[in-house]
């Protein structure tokens, strides 16, 4: 698949649930309203369509959320999808998790050919942690990342610089992870749906953030990609690898080369723009996937150039309005 700009798309994300254990201050209001059951693609829809995405050249695939292990029997889907890792139409079966489900799943997603994953965990401090994520329990994310890097998965840490609240702490938790042999990225919070507190209030520039590290570690840039929007080097000291996702500073939509496609079967083809296709009609209208691939290359054919995100005083109001637990992280 290749979009106006040439660029090729091989990289979908797919949030197979927009439900969440956690209410995290910059993704979600406490009291959220979820889709109704009866919009969100059965398990066997998302698998068809991530097959269809497949069959079309993406070689990499990520599950999101909201968090993806509270989806009901999730596991019959991850165990599905890892039929294209054992053809080789895959390279990479991975998802993105809040960590809360780990310590059930861990050993299970490395059964079905997962490698990597992303766990979000912000801060080290038990208090804190509760207070950012509202009802999570921080001990409850350390136990899942200890399974999981027993279970032989590698675990990269996401971590979003929030203004006054973890911005002191981001050198200690570099330090843990990579003590751990853990990569750490670090992400702009994004101004995405409607929240509880203003945005401009939690926005932390992470080109500031890169100045105060500098001052410890030796910063070394590193040509190292996953296929993400992450820049990153390597920590000297630590001899760790370190991310910076930066939509807001400096975006990354030049290399740009994924989709994201929703729970009740919406592709966008940007986070930072509300255009979006419908995809979950023409996979229902028929049994083959001529519609359906129509249908994806119609939306591909209009993916723009890159995203509109702005943090301003004067724009309280979100970049786009639907939260980031729709569309994934």
């Amino acid at each position: 698949m290749l979009d106006p700009f040439g660029r090729h798309i091989t990289y979908l994300r797919v949030s197979v649930t927009d439900r969440c254990d956690f209410r995290c201050v910059y993704c979600m209001a406490e009291d959220m309203a979820f889709l109704p059951k009866a919009e969100i693609l059965s398990l066997e829809e998302l698998d068809r369509l991530c097959s269809a995405f497949i069959a079309k050249g993406v070689n990499k695939l990520r599950l999101t959320g909201g968090e993806p292990l509270v989806r009901r029997d999730v596991m019959k889907l991850i165990r599905g999808l890892s039929r294209h890792l054992e053809t080789g139409a895959l390279d990479e079966l991975t998802l993105t998790t809040n960590g809360s489900q780990l310590s059930r799943f861990a050993s299970e997603l490395a059964a079905c050919g997962v490698r990597r994953i992303n766990v979000s965990l912000d801060t080290l401090d038990p208090e804190k942690f509760a207070a950012v994520t509202r009802w999570g329990k921080l001990e409850k994310v350390l136990a899942g990342i200890d399974a999981a890097q027993a279970a032989g998965l590698a675990v990269k840490i996401n971590a979003v610089a929030l203004a006054g609240i973890n911005e002191d702490e981001i050198p200690e938790l570099l330090a843990w992870a990579h003590g751990r042999g853990m990569d750490l990225t670090l992400i702009e919070t994004m101004p995405m749906g409607e929240i509880d507190v203003a945005r401009a209030d939690q926005y932390l520039p992470l080109s500031r953030v890169r100045e105060r590290l500098e001052a410890r570690w030796t910063l070394i840039d590193s040509p190292w990609r996953t296929g993400g929007p992450a820049r990153y080097v390597d920590v000297k000291e630590t001899g760790g690898r370190l991310g910076f996702i930066t939509p807001l500073t400096h975006n990354f939509c030049e290399s740009c080369n994924r989709v994201r496609v929703t729970c009740k079967g919406e592709l966008f083809m940007c986070l930072g723009q509300d255009d979006r296709a419908d995809l979950r009609t023409p996979m229902r209208a028929s049994d083959g996937d001529e519609l359906l691939s129509a249908a994806i290359d119609e939306a591909i054919a209009r993916k723009p150039k890159g995203h509109d995100f702005v943090i301003e005083r004067a724009r309280p109001r979100p970049a786009v309005a639907r939260h980031m637990s729709v569309t994934g992280g």
